[in-house]
């Protein structure tokens, strides 16, 4: 670790370095997460990197932390505090998800790499976290745990299809507030639809 900070060290903070590897994970996958590409993204030597991290793999530890923040803490945070009206929660649950597919690039290329030894155990937390979350928002609707997991299964898996489809072919998603709604308004209807008997 050097013994002073330069002047674009001081101006950069873990953060920033943490935010450069994300959007390289989007854009490239693990491998763009490499310390010299991300220097020159920032405008600034392999020094500052190391004034914050230890190493590479620390750095792609902090990322995946702060993926899996705002992408599943946040997320499930805001659904636990909604107001106790479990149709409303169903119906906020999956505009938001809706919504995250859509904006999270960083999801689809870590499930590309779901072997990997770091990612793995990331992607295993934030699914199981996912998937319980949904399951806890259909059994407060009166679904039994047993259709309640099926529904939530089905619903994780329209997002993880809905999720690769947006950042490989978004042509095929939907391109007008009109056709989001009526897409919406399926999903709940499906999700939210009595067992049959």
């Amino acid at each position: 670790m050097p013994e002073r900070k330069d002047s674009t060290s001081a101006r950069l903070t873990r953060d920033h370095w943490i935010q450069a590897a994300l959007a390289a994970i989007a854009e490239g996958g693990l491998t763009a997460v490499a310390v010299e590409p991300l220097a020159t993204r920032l405008g600034t030597t392999k020094g500052s990197f190391y004034w914050h991290f230890v190493n590479r793999e620390a750095l792609l530890q902090a990322a995946l932390g702060q993926w899996e923040e705002q992408t599943t803490t946040v997320v499930i945070g805001e659904i636990n505090n909604a107001p106790d009206d479990p149709p409303a929660r169903l119906r906020m649950l999956v505009t938001r998800v809706i919504a995250l597919a859509e904006q999270d690039a960083v999801g689809p290329a870590l499930m590309a790499n779901a072997k990997h030894p770091s990612v793995q155990p990331v992607l295993s937390r934030v699914t199981r976290a996912r998937i319980g979350l949904t399951v806890d928002v259909l059994r407060s609707m009166g679904f039994d745990p047993h259709q309640a997991k099926l529904r939530a299964m089905l619903a994780y898996s329209a997002y993880l299809g809905h999720a690769q489809l947006a950042h490989s072919t978004p042509e095929l998603t939907f391109q007008t507030k009109q056709q989001r709604r009526e897409y919406l308004e399926h999903v709940l209807r499906t999700l939210g639809a009595p067992s049959a008997p």
